[in-house]
């Protein structure tokens, strides 16, 4: 006996019960879900063909949508993990968001990509899509059909704590570039004479060159130190040159640089603080880099 055609909609056809359905769905992702952002990943440079990754990513934009927290119960994953390279956090979590309203939200994406972070306020941390799940329980077999081309209503997005590793993010949503500036490495300009001071307060432009369009090196002000004369920036392009002019876009400041200290400690909340500045002074009173030979007698 074939099946009852007033009732069976699992044809390739969009009813008005399927998009009722849907809108339910997403009534109940605004009421019980929460508002994150969606940062796109932009390339920098090429994918290496090896490790399959690239190493100049950048999140230049943020999309506010809501999603809705699955596992309620806490974080998922193997979570804290003390290794031989010290604490590691592998927190992991799914979101879920209504598929019609992400291609609303970001009409320029087809669907959320594997590598995009999602910013979530409410830990006010960054994690990262590994995985895209469009056929998970939640959006599997409804009693309506699949819809048009087996559309499902939602996306599980499987995100793992975000390991930062000096990528470019800014998006212009001041909570989403705040929460991220103290963790950028920071290389100190030690400069010796000049006027003015520099505008950390706005992260103002610092450069080198004629202009900051023509700059030789440019990065953004952290830090001025004016009783030592030494100003932290972050996010740098190109390399910052001796006895050159160290200008700062808005405020107008310009100083004679001294000598570049790269060498400063690595902090991040993403994972245990670097230790780059301690290794290499400990090595220094173990090995003897000026010899011919570092690991023998001079």
């Amino acid at each position: 006996m074939p099946t009852n055609h007033y009732f069976n909609f699992f044809p390739e056809q969009i009813t008005s019960e399927q998009l009722l359905v849907e809108d339910l769905v997403i009534e109940s992702l605004k009421i019980h879900g929460m508002d994150v952002y969606y940062l796109p990943r932009e390339s920098r440079d090429q994918i290496d063909p090896l490790l399959g990754e690239e190493q100049l990513k950048s999140f230049g934009s943020a999309y506010t949508i809501e999603m809705y927290l699955e596992n309620v119960l806490g974080m998922e994953g193997e979570q804290d993990l003390i290794t031989r390279f010290g604490l590691e956090i592998r927190d992991e979590m799914t979101l879920l968001v209504s598929r019609r309203r992400f291609q609303f939200t970001i009409p320029s994406m087809v669907r959320p990509r594997e590598g995009d972070l999602v910013y979530v306020p409410l830990l006010q941390n960054f994690f990262e899509i590994l995985h895209v799940e469009h056929e998970n329980q939640q959006a599997a077999f409804h009693t309506l059909g699949r819809g048009r081309g087996g559309n499902v209503n939602v996306y599980a997005l499987k995100l793992k704590q975000f390991v930062f590793s000096n990528e470019q993010i800014q998006t212009g949503v001041s909570e989403v570039d705040v929460e991220i500036i103290e963790n950028y490495q920071l290389t100190n300009l030690v400069l010796s004479t000049g006027t003015g001071s520099f505008d950390v307060a706005n992260n103002e432009l610092v450069f080198q060159g004629a202009n900051i369009a023509a700059a030789n090196a440019f990065g953004t002000a952290h830090t001025w130190d004016s009783a030592n004369t030494t100003l932290s920036i972050y996010l740098v392009n190109g390399l910052f040159s001796n006895t050159a002019n160290v200008v700062g876009a808005n405020s107008g400041a310009q100083w004679i640089m001294a000598s570049l200290d790269t060498d400063t400690p690595v902090g991040s909340q993403f994972e245990d603080p670097g230790d780059n500045k301690q290794i290499e002074t400990e090595a220094n009173e173990i090995l003897d880099f000026d010899a011919s030979n570092p690991f023998g007698n001079p």
